[in-house]
């Protein structure tokens, strides 16, 4: 797989390095979490068929490679289940390396995404989850976003910082679905706790399971094209739908 520096362009060049660098989240201030409810509040119910926009966060750090490469074969599935309800925008997001966490603009071609996404390769660093769902949150509020995706392995960050983050997404009414490879203990406290605090859900996948993240993945995207409803339906003939499902409120 090709592993130059990413090029965007179009409506996804927001730099010249396959996205914008996200900036240090900060703590919320009393006046951020009221404006937060209010957004929530004032959003209007899921629309099945409506443009549906999914922010795809990916963990790039150095033991992620292999499974980059294959979330990269897997993402078309996304906006294949979504085409059968709706349409669908994915905005991806990464970190690795030395505080490195990038994101790029909204993409509607799964064809666009996949040749971003092959230019990226991982590099060792710590995790920033912290980031991830910072972005989400100002995204939320300043477009809408439907639900957060997030694949990863570790958390070595402060988890009562990151569960502080959660709970501002879910007032605004953006689950997180939380995809972990491997077994890591601190890893699933914290994203258990997050998928708790959104209304969203949690699943591991065996290290190299294309099948099994390809359904988990495909859930999410029905849920953000279709609702509750699409993946309600999806849940009695997929078994990762249906693990979703039965961890949301």
């Amino acid at each position: 797989m090709s592993r130059e520096p990413v090029k965007p362009s179009g409506t996804d060049a927001v730099s010249a390095r396959a996205g914008e660098t996200l900036p240090q989240a900060k703590p919320s201030t009393a006046e951020d979490i009221a404006a937060f409810v209010a957004k929530a509040r004032a959003m209007s119910p899921h629309a099945p068929g409506a443009k549906g926009r999914l922010i795809f966060a990916l963990d790039a750090t150095m033991s992620r490679q292999p499974t980059w490469d294959m979330a990269c074969a897997l993402q078309a599935d996304m906006f294949r289940e979504a085409a059968a309800l709706g349409s669908l925008d994915i905005r991806l997001v990464y970190y690795r390396g030395y505080n490195e966490c990038r994101a790029t603009g909204w993409i509607s071609d799964s064809a666009r995404l996949a040749s971003l996404m092959s230019k990226i390769d991982c590099r060792g660093g710590d995790t920033q989850i912290g980031k991830v769902l910072g972005d989400a949150r100002r995204e939320a509020v300043a477009s809408g976003v439907r639900a957060v995706i997030f694949v990863g392995d570790a958390m070595e960050e402060n988890v009562d910082e990151l569960c502080a983050k959660a709970g501002e997404l879910g007032m605004l009414k953006v689950p997180v679905f939380l995809f972990q490879e491997g077994n890591d203990a601190a890893a699933e406290r914290a994203f258990r706790e997050i998928a708790r605090l959104t209304g969203g859900a949690w699943c591991r996948f065996d290290p190299g399971a294309a099948a099994q993240l390809r359904e988990l993945l495909r859930a999410a995207a029905a849920y953000v094209a279709g609702g509750r409803e699409a993946l309600l339906k999806l849940s009695r003939t997929t078994s990762g739908a249906a693990k979703l499902i039965g961890q949301m409120k």
